[in-house]
């Protein structure tokens, strides 16, 4: 229990506690308010933020909070107007009882500079307590042989309230025997007594009734009656008397149950009734009601309640014996409760600093904690202490503040967490003590950048895959901790065939998850060079770069595309020419094809899928290569249709196939003659209009022929006199040929001629070009003649000299580059003549135009 207020070691304690505040930089300073009790919850009892000369709006941001201990919290804090307000209702009377001044002292805590400002707050009485009887009648019971100028003791009346709100007087009902006198005694306590005024008659009337009414001095002023009946009995003159005017008893706290305090006496001379005295309690209280008991007969005071010294230290009791007749003594029990080591110390941890960094310096406020102890003396002397092998020390401020403080420097490598036990120990018999943990976290601090388990690595990904599809997953690893150890991803952005490399793969930025944002095409690119950059969440952020490779593998996801022969884009098929004397194994025509593919995507294979002459030819399985199975012979077709397929040997393979139409004839002649003989009705209205292009194209196909003869036969005497030639040519008549045939015969036939041929000085092997003509069919596009000679046809002499009559070599003098540029010029010009040339000739017939079948007849030489 605390010491009373007004000890007069109070002003000595102040002093002590003013110094030691200022020795560790925390001072104390008192504010003192004053408010009326019974004021409704949130009334303002002082402005708390003027008074600390702070702003309202700054309380909250300052840690400015209330600390006092307690079991009930009487005030509060306002954070809004900065005003000390109460926390609900404050009753006086059960606050300090009867105290001429009653105080609530708190703490006013200011976080931000772990300072202490003690609040004295007096709590003033009003008038809300009507003054009280204990019961509401009382008998008197009086001799009837009373002289004037007896008194007797009337029922006192109790008011909590103090000053001029307590008690202030008796009044009595107007009667004729009886008058009131009020005696004030030591304490201040006014006793109503009443007087007998004249002599009684018992006779005359037996009972007397009185209204005794209590007055305090409040405004308004509040008062209560008790009726008295005043019985006239025979005479009893003498009242009880105790043995001692006050008692005086000491029990320790917590005393068990039943144990008797003592006995209090009071004697009466009468005999019989008028001397049989019983004891009662006087004003009694609930709380005196709850802890005390008194028998009556006996005067036996007994404890029926729990004592406490932390609650009261100190009881007041009044008591009182009457006799039969009702004659009364009053006396005082004073009650000294003793306090026993039965209290633990108490630790309130005001501020707490949950974490700090591993760099603090020492000297740091890890925490602000108050100790107390509700036990006196010895018994609430506190000590606080930690472990010794930890990095930290205790300080002790103001009153019962203590501080935790950083003793050394801390290494979050070393120990990460730190949990304190601060133990408070009193020095009562026996030792309690109470332990306080404090949990505190290290705070690391970026000191380590994110790491990859290798400085570059390498990914493969199938092309065509999903957008969106995972790659794969690259984790960093960071030894920090807490947002130190987030590591967060991302790509360096980079431009690959003219788009941002985020239009292609993307990384998860928290799990480092690489996704494909479209589906990607081996055949456009086949690698990507990627930087993924590792960053930590730290401040400053450390970061660390990983070179990533990914590769695309390849899909067989294209088909093989058949170069040669082209496919016609007007819908006729292109007819390959093989002579009938040609002899078994004999080349007619070579399917080409490519596969965009790689690998084994990219291999490709040929078979013959269907001939309308079985066993006639075969296909080259790795080379594409039409051949003669067998000799040709007489009763074959004209026409033969072959279908090849060509498969690469993916998997699924996929495969393309190309038809071919192969003309036999030993001759160009034969051909136009057996292609003329089938033929299609003709409007007689054409008749006239075919007769003129026959015309036209004959004259100027004689010209053109008679220019290239000129042209080349220049070309063949000058090439002759510088290089004289081993073999002889019999003339262009027997030229073996593999011709591909198209449209418009005569067109065709002419066409031949518009080859050039290029024969070198010094080799014996002679070339034949086919330049872009200007049909849509034609084998050889504009683009691969530019880039490349991958078609142009290969004619060794000595080869050509050892075939016999299959093929007759023709040898071409070289032409003179001007005048091979004049002769395409020319061709060039009648190009447009050729073009609408569709037309055949029959004897004894009109000429007519040719079937859609036998467009674009192309000859080509081997």
């Amino acid at each position: 229990m605390a010491a009373p207020l007004y000890s007069p070691y109070f002003n000595p304690l102040v002093w002590i506690c003013i110094l030691l505040g200022a020795l560790w930089e925390i001072r104390a300073e008192q504010i003192r308010y004053s408010v009326p009790e019974e004021l409704e919850k949130g009334s303002v009892v002082g402005n708390i933020a003027k008074d600390l000369g702070l702003e309202p709006q700054k309380l909250a941001e300052r840690g400015v909070r209330i600390v006092s201990r307690g079991k009930t919290q009487l005030f509060a804090l306002n954070p809004r107007s900065g005003s000390l307000v109460t926390a609900g209702r404050i009753d006086r009377e059960e606050l300090c009882d009867r105290a001429p001044k009653c105080v609530a002292n708190l703490e006013i805590l200011l976080e931000d500079k772990v300072k202490i400002f003690e609040i004295e707050v007096e709590i003033i009485d009003i008038n809300d307590n009507s003054p009280t009887f204990g019961p509401e009648q009382r008998e008197i019971k009086v001799a009837e042989n009373e002289i004037p100028g007896t008194r007797f003791p009337l029922p006192e009346a109790f008011d909590p309230d103090i000053g001029i709100n307590s008690l202030q007087g008796y009044q009595l009902s107007s009667n004729s025997h009886f008058s009131l006198d009020v005696q004030s005694g030591a304490d201040g306590i006014k006793y109503p007594e009443l007087v007998l005024e004249r002599a009684l008659d018992r006779e005359e009337e037996a009972v007397h009734h009185l209204v005794l009414t209590a007055l305090d001095g409040g405004e308004p002023v509040r008062s209560s009656t008790a009726r008295i009946h005043v019985t006239l009995i025979d005479t009893n003159d003498n009242a009880p008397v105790f043995t001692q005017p006050e008692y005086h008893v000491s029990v320790h706290e917590n005393v068990s149950i039943g144990t008797r305090l003592l006995t209090i006496k009071a004697t009466d001379p009468d005999e019989g009734a008028n001397g049989e005295v019983t004891y009662s309690f006087r004003k009694v209280r609930d709380k005196i009601s709850q802890l005390f008991q008194l028998n009556s007969l006996s005067g036996d005071i007994t404890v029926v309640g729990d004592v406490d010294y932390e609650d009261s230290g100190f009881y007041d009791i009044d008591v009182e014996a009457h006799d039969g007749p009702g004659l009364r003594a009053r006396s005082k029990v004073l009650v000294t409760v003793l306090d026993v080591n039965d209290n633990a110390p108490e630790v309130t941890v005001t501020s707490l600093i949950s974490s700090i960094q591993e760099n603090s310096s020492p000297g740091t406020v890890i925490a602000l904690f108050n100790v107390h102890d509700s036990d006196s003396g010895e018994n609430g002397l506190v000590t606080c202490s930690i472990r010794d092998n930890l990095p930290f020390r205790l300080e002790k401020t103001y009153g019962n503040y203590h501080r935790l403080l950083i003793h050394r420097t801390l290494d979050r490598e070393e120990v990460s967490e730190y949990n304190i036990t601060v133990t408070a120990t009193d020095q009562g018999t026996p030792l309690l003590s109470t332990e306080t943990h404090i949990s505190l976290q290290v705070v690391d601090i970026n000191d380590n950048p994110p790491t990859f388990t290798h400085a570059s690595s390498s990914a493969y990904i199938q092309e065509n895959n999903p957008r969106g599809a995972s790659i794969l997953s690259i984790t960093a690893q960071d030894p920090d901790s807490g947002e130190n150890a987030q590591v967060t991803y991302s790509l360096t952005e980079d431009t690959i065939q003219g788009a941002p490399l985020s239009s292609y793969v993307s990384i998860n930025s928290n799990t480092g998850v690489l996704y494909a944002l479209r589906s990607f095409d081996y055949e456009q690119f086949r690698d990507l060079q990627l930087l993924v950059t590792a960053k930590d969440s730290g401040n400053p952020p450390l970061s660390t770069n990983m070179s990533l490779n990914l590769f695309v593998l390849d899909q067989n996801d294209n088909t093989p595309e058949i170069l040669y022969p082209a496919p016609p884009t007007d819908g006729s098929t292109g007819v390959e020419l093989a002579p009938r004397s040609a002899e078994p194994g004999y080349l007619v025509t070579k399917v080409v094809a490519v596969d965009r593919d790689s690998g084994q995507n990219a291999w490709l294979s040929y078979c013959l899928l269907k001939a309308s002459e079985p066993g006639l030819f075969s296909v080259g399985l790795h080379t594409g290569e039409v051949r003669t199975a067998r000799a040709l012979q007489d009763r074959d077709a004209l026409k033969q249709s072959l279908m090849v397929a060509v498969q690469d040997h993916g998997q699924p393979p996929l495969s393309a196939t190309v038809t071919l139409t192969i003309a036999v004839a030993d001759s160009i002649p034969d051909v136009l003659a057996d292609l003329g003989s089938i033929r299609t009705p003709v409007d007689p209205n054409d008749s006239d209009l075919t007769l003129y292009l026959v015309v036209a194209v004959a004259a100027v196909s004689c010209v053109f022929l008679a220019f290239v003869i000129v042209l080349l036969a220049l070309r063949l005497r000058r090439w002759h006199t510088a290089h004289p030639l081993q073999s002889a040519s019999s003339g262009l008549a027997g030229m073996p040929t593999s011709h591909f045939v198209g449209v418009n015969g005569v067109q065709a036939f002419l066409q031949t001629y518009s080859h050039e041929v290029s024969l070198t000085a010094d080799s014996r092997k002679s070339h034949l070009i086919f330049p872009q003509p200007n049909y849509a069919d034609t084998l050889i596009s504009q683009e691969l003649c530019e880039k490349n000679d991958s078609l142009l046809t290969s004619i060794d002499f000595h080869e050509c000299e050892g075939e016999g009559t299959s093929i007759q070599c023709a040898l071409w003098a070289p032409l003179l580059a001007k005048e091979e540029s004049l002769a395409l010029a020319v061709f060039s010009r009648s190009r447009t003549a050729l073009s609408r040339a569709a037309l055949s000739h029959s004897p004894g017939r009109a000429l007519t135009p040719l079937p859609p079948w036998k467009k674009n007849l192309f000859l080509d030489w081997d």
